[in-house]
């Protein structure tokens, strides 16, 4: 796990620096849009739509694009699209397990979009059901290296229902259940701990470890998907090795 958590944090640094800043925003949009209309426009009474407000902040979103979004969400300005979240699963080069998390305010187009995607680079789209019982909905709360150590975090976040601290070289990853996700972040705040990011993620529970030419064909397509504008999120059961990860990085 600990290559691909590594990869996947590397990617997303890079990917913020690139062309995909924009679209990276409009999803961050979407999110925000949908949490206010799911659980109310107050960030302080909503998990979630505040950690989707934190994200996009810390991603330089303009404030205004923010607010536009919650209020649109919440209903206190007219304009909001009726998003419907749809998940597909399927399968990657190599027998990897693919699941992809859309927003989408037009099925046909995300299912067409999602289906040329894999079937152009490898892939193939099963049943639902067909590779969702590999993955788990979890908690993941990143922190910066920085001086801590895995017992300061660890000793931050045992009563908050954390169930794990990895340590992954630049970043520890705390796990916890996705319900846990705010009294985790809230303990480590506590203690003075910074905290990069919070937010729900699927975990595999078998992978599937990829060489350098099968990492590069995935990449590719996840690449292809994320290209989606109906497409938030990709999930894998890939794992890299730190050498692989290290090739990728050249």
């Amino acid at each position: 796990m600990a290559g691909h958590s590594k990869w996947a944090t590397t990617k997303h640094k890079k990917a913020a620096n690139d062309a995909k800043r924009s679209k990276q925003w409009a999803k961050m949009i979407k999110d925000i849009e949908v949490a206010a209309r799911t659980g109310g426009g107050d960030p302080s009474a909503n998990p979630t739509l505040d950690d989707m407000i934190r994200k996009a902040t810390k991603a330089s979103v303009p404030k205004d694009n923010i607010e536009r979004a919650r209020k649109r969400g919440s209903g206190e300005e007219a304009g909001g699209s009726n998003w419907e979240a749809v998940m597909y699963e399927g399968y990657g080069p190599n027998g990897v397990a693919v699941m992809i998390e859309c927003l989408t305010d037009n099925r046909n187009r995300a299912a067409t979009e999602v289906r040329t995607a894999m079937t152009k680079n490898g892939g193939n789209l099963g049943e639902t059901g067909s590779v969702g019982y590999m993955f788990t909905r979890t908690g993941v709360v990143t922190v910066p290296r920085g001086e801590h150590t895995e017992d300061d975090l660890l000793m931050a976040v045992l009563d908050a229902g954390a169930e794990e601290v990895r340590d992954l070289d630049d970043v520890f990853e705390v796990i916890c259940a996705p319900t846990d996700l705010r009294a985790v972040r809230s303990a480590l705040e506590s203690e003075g701990i910074e905290v990069d990011d919070a937010e729900q993620d699927f975990r595999a529970s078998v992978e599937v470890e990829l060489d350098l030419d099968s990492a590069k064909k995935m990449l590719r397509l996840i690449d292809a998907l994320e290209d989606s504008d109906d497409v938030q999120n990709v999930y894998t059961n890939m794992s890299l090795s730190d050498e692989v990860a290290a090739q990728l990085e050249d």
